[in-house]
């Protein structure tokens, strides 16, 4: 066998050993970097590394355990000389000052949390039990926590209660010790808990209670029609969107800043349903002054039995190309 034909066939049995795991890597760097568009080119790194190392691999651990290695610690170092990144909510409380349009953040200032597509994740079909895990650790508002968590917790954590790695096996990913291990878990648990003392009972997005209230709140937006939201929002709901600082925490306070800064005339907006983060969204047209709608930015709900408990707007237009959706609406 001539060499080229010999990498030709170690390319072939690299890609059949490795290929059928890139899903689930993307999920992993986006659980630790917050960012799908970072989370891909992590990947591409570690397959990347995964491939120049490959002849070398042994077999002393699982081929899915090495690459968790590599993109592990592609993560870590990618995460050095960054800035975590958050939602509103993680820069201060909710906002009771007197009233005013929500205040704009720099763009230099702060580095914003995104949301992942699900067509990006999408599990396996016949998998239906690991969807829903799947769906449950990559909620935008557990995202948000695991950002405030040192580097290496995080890891830990999502390698052990996410991936359901062994202690040992944690460990020799890391490079660290059981002990180290087990104590991370312990520190980061806690802080978690801190952070999102009592997670929610979100619904499925595939529950047609969760895409009614998603179907109100886009014909609020349509409509201009702040008597809509009030039926789809809790009473304890929150509203944050990026890039404003302020978030607001209370139904009526929701609606009010919605009403007074953001509603327009009806047909300012147009929104057409898709899923993020495993939980019921939509992506964002706003009209300009030539009447075309042009990409805003997206919209995920938390959806819960008693209506959406929590609003994240993401007013980015380069997200609604991400999740498959043209820049312009045609008319």
């Amino acid at each position: 066998m001539t060499a080229d034909a010999l990498e030709a066939a170690n390319k072939d049995r690299f890609a059949a050993e490795t290929e059928r795991f890139r899903r689930e890597l993307l999920a992993h760097c986006y659980r630790m970097v917050g960012s799908a568009h970072d989370a891909e080119d992590l990947v591409q790194e570690t397959y990347l590394r995964a491939w120049r190392s490959y002849a070398g691999f042994e077999g002393r651990a699982s081929i899915r355990a090495w690459l968790y290695k590599i993109a592990t610690n592609v993560c870590l170092t990618a995460l050095r000389p960054r800035r975590i990144r958050v939602l509103p909510s993680g820069l201060a409380g909710p906002y009771d000052g007197p009233d005013h349009p929500p205040s704009r953040v720099a763009p230099e200032d702060v580095s914003w949390l995104e949301p992942m597509p699900d067509g990006w994740l999408a599990p396996p079909a016949d998998d239906p039990a690991a969807a829903v895990i799947a769906r449950e650790s990559l909620r935008l508002a557990l995202i948000a926590s695991l950002q405030h968590l040192p580097a290496r917790q995080r890891a830990i954590l999502i390698l052990r209660e996410v991936m359901a790695f062994s202690a040992a096996e944690t460990a020799e990913i890391l490079g660290t010790t059981t002990a180290a291990v087990k104590s991370g878990l312990q520190r980061a648990r806690a802080r978690l808990d801190e952070l999102e003392p009592e997670p929610e009972e979100l619904l499925e997005p595939t529950d047609q209670r969760a895409r009614a209230l998603l179907d109100g709140y886009i014909a609020a937006f349509e409509r201009s029609d702040a008597g809509l939201l009030e039926q789809v929002l809790r009473t304890d709901a929150t509203l944050e969107a990026t890039p404003f600082r302020d978030w607001y925490a209370g139904r009526m306070n929701c609606i009010h800043v919605l009403d007074a800064y953001v509603l327009g005339a009806p047909g300012s907006w147009r929104m057409l349903a898709t899923t993020a983060n495993g939980q019921p969204a939509a992506v964002i047209y706003y009209r300009d002054a030539d009447g075309a709608f042009r990409a805003n930015g997206i919209v995920v709900l938390a959806a819960t039995p008693t209506g959406v408990s929590r609003v994240i707007a993401l007013h980015d237009p380069a997200l609604v190309a991400m999740f498959g959706f043209p820049d312009v609406l045609a008319h």
